[in-house]
């Protein structure tokens, strides 16, 4: 390459090395086209469907602190382990049987927060089988280099990610999916990331009509194979909390972990139970949902 071509070369067009993804199992990450899409609660219900039929997940909070929806999806918080620099880590708990792992922020940090790249995640001493991935950050950013930060989980590897993509049921939605494509096409055309192949819309059971036809050119190759998460009340006013995610997302959930393969197709082994707790301060069972 000449020189001057060498000098004007963008980031995107160097190949990155693979990364070794088999210590986390199948990595599913989860990117919402714009904030509040439901990225969160959609990577909760798939992590659910996961443990559920038996996996070891571990399910990763990229997001920042302040703005997370996974602050309550542990009973307790576990044990912190420091991440590249001193103000920045990753707080390991439990999710029924899944490791939930979530950055954690020093409140009066005053060094620069370097987001831990996806080794300090890992919560060693045992297998994991799928790693799912809220990334949790605006896409419009992380696209700008998917090198740094939250975008690492995009990195293309061994095994192959499987990233979706998360939208709402409207037009703007379509229109954001759309840009955040664009932003990431010259990363994929450099072999950097591994592109969402897969739409998860959420808050329908279908397209409202006149909405699909809006879709740009390469959001409309997602369609056919959209997967739709319906709106559920008690998530919306709640938020995720510790108790399982409702059947009404983990059946959609569980639809697409088979037709990715991460789960066989259905059998009729048992599947495993959500653990049951003490009774909570107004005398209900919590986390009764056997799935």
């Amino acid at each position: 390459m000449p020189e001057t071509e060498r000098q004007q070369a963008t980031p995107a067009e160097e190949k990155a090395e693979l990364v070794d993804w088999s210590p986390f199992g199948r990595v599913v990450p989860i990117l919402a086209a714009s904030p509040g899409a439901g990225a969160t609660s959609t990577a909760v219900a798939i992590a659910d469907a996961l443990q559920l039929a038996g996996r070891s997940v571990l399910l990763v909070d990229a997001g920042d602190p302040v703005r997370s929806g996974l602050g309550r999806a542990a009973r307790a918080d576990g044990p912190r382990r420091d991440g590249p620099g001193p103000a920045a880590g990753i707080r390991f708990s439990r999710r029924a049987r899944a490791v939930l792992a979530r950055l954690d922020v020093a409140d009066l940090a005053a060094e620069a927060v370097l987001f831990p790249p996806p080794p300090y995640w890992h919560p060693g001493g045992r297998g994991v089988d799928v790693t799912v991935v809220d990334i949790g950050h605006d896409p419009w950013r992380l696209a700008t280099d998917p090198a740094l930060g939250p975008g690492q989980w995009l990195r293309v590897g061994s095994p192959s990610p499987i990233p979706a993509l998360v939208v709402r049921p409207t037009v703007p939605a379509l229109a954001h999916a759309e840009q955040v494509l664009a932003r990431l096409a010259p990363w994929v055309r450099a072999g950097t990331v591994t592109p969402p192949t897969q739409l998860l819309v959420v808050g329908a059971r279908r397209w409202p009509k006149g909405v699909a036809g809006t879709a740009g050119r390469r959001t409309s190759v997602l369609l056919p194979d959209a997967v739709f998460f319906p709106h559920n009340r008690e998530v919306a006013a709640h938020g995720i909390t510790a108790d399982v995610t409702p059947s009404s997302l983990r059946t959609p959930a569980d639809h697409l972990l088979r037709s990715w393969r991460v789960l066989p197709q259905r059998t009729r082994r048992r599947r495993a139970r959500w653990p049951r707790h003490a009774r909570d301060s107004n005398g209900r069972v919590a986390d009764h949902d056997t799935g």
